[in-house]
């Protein structure tokens, strides 16, 4: 019976909810029957060197959900066999961040028990994006729900998810054009998104005599955002520029800086403190993606963010409903202190 419970150690789905998803699909397979007796807490915890308290963890909520229950000094067993998850579902983000996890936090939270989670990181690499992809094809998944964005290689990228099943495939962030078919797309509308957000900005933003964006030479940001930065400083006449290395240009006064990076920010702010300037008098900052730190660092840091929450929230809605919508998902701004 202990082969029921599977953990696949290259995942950063939790192991506890790995555990409670190879229970549940080994009843939807009929693996197990009604009064089958469940693998003991101790030998999972000698089997995959894993914690007592997550395979705790997994079993009671089971027993919440009814699937199992237990007998003091016996252990767990199967209570019932009538539980099916609408879907299985192949998470594929770029990296691990504060916004990654606020997506997929809600998009969990929003599946809840009506789905099973297998997730990765591929790190902006598009070759080990490709690999984990062909590693878990056949995985019997109903969804395939990818963020496609790379550092090198992602010119590839749409040629070889063109090869995924369509009706499985749910990209988030990111709107590829040269995806055909139908699937579903949850997506931020990057240059639309800053050239209006700065126009909602233009009140505060006309105080500042030149607009600079920070935007690294080897980036995985869309140069989208570039398009929309340049259409809104053209329109509006303002000097503006582009930093590819935040730590070597020169800062002066009556200058405004987009960062998209966290790294860019932390160098940015030191600078600027360095030379004995007001932030939002003398420089002015506005920081790409909401963060808690944001709202408190400097007295506020100006932000433009999309709505991490409802992205996740969105793309798991699209799942259960079995839709294939293309959304653009909130753009805002948030005016503090730093402008």
């Amino acid at each position: 019976m202990s082969c029921i419970v599977k953990i696949n150690e290259y995942s950063k789905t939790p192991k506890y909810k790995q555990i409670i998803n190879s229970i549940i699909s080994g009843v939807e397979k009929e693996a197990v029957k009604v009064g089958d007796q469940l693998p003991s807490v101790n030998s999972l915890l000698i089997k995959f060197d894993i914690s007592r308290d997550t395979i705790v963890k997994a079993y009671e909520h089971l027993k919440e959900i009814g699937i199992i229950d237990s007998i003091p000094g016996k252990g767990y067993y199967i209570k019932s066999t009538n539980f099916r998850q609408k879907a299985k579902v192949f998470l594929l983000f770029n990296k691990l961040s504060v916004h990654k996890k606020i997506i997929y936090d809600a998009f969990s939270q929003t599946l809840g028990d009506q789905a099973a989670i297998d997730f990765f990181i591929y790190n902006n690499d598009f070759r080990l994006f490709k690999n984990i992809i062909l590693d878990h094809k056949d995985g019997n998944y109903t969804h395939f729900v990818i963020i496609p964005h790379f550092l090198e290689g992602g010119e590839h990228a749409c040629e070889f998810i063109n090869q995924l099943p369509k009706h499985k495939l749910v990209i988030l962030d990111k709107k590829l054009s040269d995806i055909s078919g139908e699937y579903a797309v949850v997506y931020q509308d990057f240059e639309d998104d800053i050239y209006r957000v700065l126009t909602e900005a233009l009140p505060l933003l006309e105080k500042y005599r030149k607009l600079k964006i920070i935007f690294p030479p080897y980036s995985y940001h869309p140069k989208e955002i570039l398009a929309g930065f340049e259409k809104f400083c053209t329109e509006y006449a303002f000097d503006h520029a582009i930093v590819n290395d935040i730590s070597r240009e020169k800062i002066q006064k009556n200058e405004v800086y987009i960062n998209l990076m966290e790294d860019d920010l932390v160098t940015l702010i030191k600078r600027i403190k360095h030379l004995g300037m007001k932030v939002g008098e003398e420089v002015g900052i506005i920081s790409y993606n909401e963060t808690p730190l944001k709202e408190i660092l400097l007295d506020g840091i100006t932000i433009i963010s999309t709505d991490f929450q409802q992205l996740g929230e969105t793309a798991a809605r699209l799942i259960l409903d079995n839709e294939k919508k293309h959304i653009a998902n909130p753009f805002r701004l948030v005016v503090r202190n730093s402008l």
